[in-house]
């Protein structure tokens, strides 16, 4: 995986060569990334679904992050990104159905590694029940359900907890039910503009 070449980009997105993976995140070059959010509305509120990263990912273990993303290589286009959500969760997710939100930057930087991404962002808003997930066990460990406003007041320190609801997945992929409180530190770190980014489309969806 490390060995993957990735398409490289200035930071106004022109394309100026490739690289592998590894070298792209050690230099903090830019590059394309997929990211789909699954949204729902049920009665008059927004909900988001988090993907619990699974303990044995390298970066960012056990914390909740986008619902599927990825890479995408440099002999791919931003919607072969698609095939992550079928990878991650199992989920055949219609072209069709997909929203797009264009192009949003975001910067995570950690001691593991240096990532900049120009993520071409989707909305899916289909209702789908938890049944319909079979995850990725070495990839994914759970999906929680979050709403929106809550997640908003969290991101932005209005609150400092908030419940989630949904599931984790046991190794022989029984899906057990679960809620729990968390913090702003239970999510990835991803840069607040990009958050604000896809909230601000979310609610004018």
């Amino acid at each position: 995986m490390e060995n993957e070449l990735l398409k490289v980009f200035d930071e106004q997105g022109n394309w100026i060569g490739t690289e592998t993976r590894s070298e792209i995140h050690k230099a903090g070059y830019w590059h394309e990334t997929f990211h789909c959010w699954l949204t729902e509305r049920i009665g008059n509120e927004d909900f988001l679904f988090f993907q619990v990263r699974s303990s044995a990912k390298k970066d960012y273990p056990n914390l909740m992050d986008i619902t599927a993303a990825g890479h995408i290589l440099a002999d791919e286009s931003p919607l072969d990104g698609l095939r992550e959500v079928k990878e991650e969760l199992g989920i055949d997710i219609a072209l069709e159905d997909l929203h797009s939100l264009g192009i949003i930057k975001d910067a995570l930087d950690s001691a593991e590694l240096i990532d900049n991404e120009l993520c071409h962002v989707y909305l899916y808003d289909q209702h789908l029940p938890f049944d319909s997930y079979e995850l990725q066990f070495e990839e994914v460990s759970g999906i929680m359900r979050v709403s929106l406003n809550e997640f908003e007041n969290l991101w932005f320190g209005k609150v400092e907890e908030i419940k989630v609801e949904g599931f984790l997945v046991s190794r022989d992929q029984e899906k057990i039910p679960h809620s729990m409180l968390v913090s702003k530190h239970d999510f990835v770190p991803h840069e607040d503009e990009y958050i604000e980014s896809v909230i601000k489309a979310i609610k004018n969806a």
